[in-house]
């Protein structure tokens, strides 16, 4: 698929890319090492990082899902973004797509954080920093999953469940086996991702089985107008030789007689009280037949249901969910924040 088709398919994807790969060529051209670049590299470029992040840099829960450490952490995150981001964006909505990558990423990092905090409370571990768009890629791919148990299609095609659980399983095992995988950040995206895929996923459920209930009632409305017209429409009519029919409806097959099949030939004839008539000529050895009078075609485009209409609920409702989800990590934010300040305000006591 080319840029440009990417574009036309799925925009908020593509520029997602550019921004990854843009922003590392910009870090390249400032002196930052391709593979590995320093810790104050890493946080001046926006890593998220406990002490910076749960005190005056929250914009740190976003900026560090642009930012990669080194060009391989780089390529992997782009393809699967890549991947995931041109099925995903069509299904959800490219403005749900968007809100669903950045609050993936930043609950991958809230719980990067709170894990980091409980690790120095519990004196097991110490302040450190991550980055990477992975938070979000495995939102977006629990979003899929979710789409993937409802059914839900993307141009007529439904994803397979049990790859996607393979895809993430490979994921999840893979970050618990290399060290130096943020586990947390793949988990809070994760979970972040699935929550918001549900509304979504429900509401289209809701509306699929609406539409194919319509549909059923609209074929069976439209087989019995076909039954009602083949009723009305299945008797033969005895014609004389040369008799004059007006005013008869098309016949779309004709036989001069059941048995022999002999066909009969139309031709227009003269104009009956102000009306066009047609004859009927036959062969000479056949005077008499019979014509039969199918039904008159009916298009069955005329019974297809309109398409369910989403209600003004089902619109705002993904939404809403998205709205508690950001007025919960601000809480949980402000929380490990608190107890932060708290830990601080007691070691600068003075000793007696």
């Amino acid at each position: 698929m080319t840029l440009k088709q990417l574009f036309s398919t799925a925009p908020v994807t593509t520029l997602l890319l550019i921004s990854f790969i843009g922003l590392f060529i910009i870090q390249l051209l400032t002196g930052v090492d391709a593979n590995n670049p320093s810790t104050e590299q890493l946080l001046n470029w926006g890593a998220n990082a406990l002490p910076y992040t749960l005190g005056d840099e929250p914009w740190r829960l976003v900026s560090s899902g642009f930012l990669h450490i080194g060009l391989m952490h780089l390529l992997f995150n782009s393809f699967a973004m890549y991947f995931f981001g041109q099925i995903a964006e069509p299904m959800f909505g490219s403005a749900k797509f968007l809100a669903l990558f950045l609050l993936a990423v930043v609950g991958g990092n809230v719980l990067n954080n709170q894990v980091t905090w409980q690790a120095i409370i519990d004196g097991s571990g110490q302040p450190g920093l991550s980055a990477g768009a992975s938070g979000g890629i495995m939102g977006i791919g629990a979003a899929l999953l979710v789409a993937a148990f409802f059914k839900m299609s993307v141009n007529g095609m439904v994803l397979n469940l049990k790859s996607l659980v393979l895809i993430m399983g490979i994921n999840l095992v893979y970050g618990f086996a290399v060290p130096g995988i943020d586990n947390a950040g793949h988990i809070g995206g994760a979970i972040t991702g699935l929550i918001i895929a549900l509304p979504i996923a429900w509401i289209y459920r809701q509306h699929e089985q609406a539409q194919q209930a319509a549909i059923a009632e609209a074929q069976m409305a439209y087989q019995n107008a076909v039954q009602q017209s083949y009723a009305s429409h299945s008797h033969n009519v005895f014609v004389n030789s040369n008799q004059v029919i007006d005013n008869n409806p098309p016949l779309t097959n004709i036989f001069a007689d059941n048995n022999s099949q002999i066909p009969v030939n139309l031709t227009k004839g003269a104009k009956t009280a102000g009306k066009e008539s047609t004859t009927i000529d036959t062969d000479e050895g056949n005077r008499d037949s019979y014509i039969s009078h199918y039904p008159t075609y009916i298009d069955p485009k005329s019974f297809m249901p309109e398409p369910a209409k989403t209600s003004l609920i089902e619109q705002i409702l993904p939404w809403i969910v998205m709205l508690i989800i950001v007025i919960a990590f601000v809480w949980w934010w402000q929380d490990i924040h608190n107890q932060i300040l708290q830990i601080l305000a007691a070691t600068e006591q003075p000793i007696e």
